[in-house]
């Protein structure tokens, strides 16, 4: 079930709203909910196969001496959340998402922002390279994987973005979690949607400023966060960890600003870049039906509403992934 933006959607008094950044960081995952490991193929036994069946490649690499703002452009125009950081010959060195910019603008790394570039957007995005704000680390797959290995270790790494390289160390796709949901939901999974969504749902607010909802995303972890109205507290949009890399990779920052301040440009109002469109299903639910309908819609999180039509939650690809590694 789908609502589209004309639709009040008004937040239940039974959800528990976190929208204050000095809050101690939720327990926002709540993995493996079983004594033992998950028989990871279980569900998805049918579907097994070589990973590279539903990778998306060549993937979209960068070098890790790229200006910062080179991968902010590369993932706004792609429309993807995740870059390959390669070396001067080719082979995974880390990886960079959408993620680590908005901790780049509102989380740990925005020191870098103020104690290197002064507070100098231009220099910031220009003279800060890639190696500064990448993952060094990245966990990946070898290409001969099979689908239930990048699930395994997607959940239980709580990862949406997976390189996969040859032996050599080289970049051979990328799989998301968008791809294994697209793939492995095709029957119902007999766990309701109320069983594996986030009850603490993270909200901003739409006169917010986008470093604010910056500051929230980097300190709960997470990409997508419900936009309420203050005067009618009811949900109105949804931004995302793209809708800021976009408002900075298409340049609209530079030109809405009258400087060389990054305050300014983090002083937008989330109402300006986030999405209208606001999806929603029942708590009662399969969890199937969730994926179906994120698939369909493209999307990768869903408010989740009780009969009254109240928001109680929400629930994402990654909680999708959760459900399919449970008994």
């Amino acid at each position: 079930m789908s609502r589209r933006p004309h639709t009040t959607i008004r937040i239940s008094p039974k959800a528990n709203i976190v929208s204050s950044p000095s809050i101690r960081k939720a327990e926002v995952y709540r993995y493996l909910r079983v004594d033992a490991e998950p028989n990871w193929s279980q569900r998805v036994r049918e579907r097994e196969g070589e990973i590279m069946t539903i990778a998306s490649r060549p993937p979209v690499t960068i070098t890790f001496t790229s200006p910062i703002i080179s991968a902010v452009e590369l993932m706004y125009k792609r429309r993807i959340r995740g870059l390959v950081v390669v070396d001067a010959r080719g082979a995974l060195k880390g990886a960079v998402t959408a993620m680590d910019f908005i901790s780049y603008l509102g989380g740990p790394s925005y020191n870098i922002v103020q104690e290197r570039h002064g507070g100098d957007i231009y220099r910031a995005l220009n003279s800060e390279t890639v190696e500064s704000i990448m993952n060094p680390t990245p966990v990946y797959v070898l290409s001969n994987a099979r689908i239930t290995d990048a699930l395994r270790v997607m959940v239980l790494n709580g990862i949406g973005f997976l390189p996969i390289i040859d032996k050599q160390g080289l970049p051979q796709g990328v799989v998301t979690e968008h791809d294994l949901v697209r793939h492995l939901v095709n029957k119902e999974i007999s766990i309701k949607v109320t069983d594996v969504m986030t009850s603490n749902l993270v909200v901003t607010y739409s006169d917010d400023s986008i470093k604010r909802a910056a500051q929230l995303m980097s300190l709960y972890g997470f990409r997508r966060l419900p936009v309420v109205s203050r005067e009618e507290g009811t949900i109105v949009g949804v931004v995302s960890a793209l809708d800021i890399v976009s408002y900075f990779g298409s340049h609209t920052a530079f030109s809405v600003i009258t400087g060389r301040n990054i305050e300014e440009a983090l002083s937008t109002k989330v109402a300006e870049v986030m999405s209208k469109e606001v999806y929603t299903i029942r708590d009662s639910e399969d969890v199937s039906t969730a994926a179906e309908l994120m698939n369909k819609l493209n999307t990768n999180s869903l408010i989740v509403i009780d009969e009254a039509g109240e928001a109680k939650g929400i629930i994402t690809e990654r909680d999708v992934l959760l459900a399919l590694s449970l008994r």
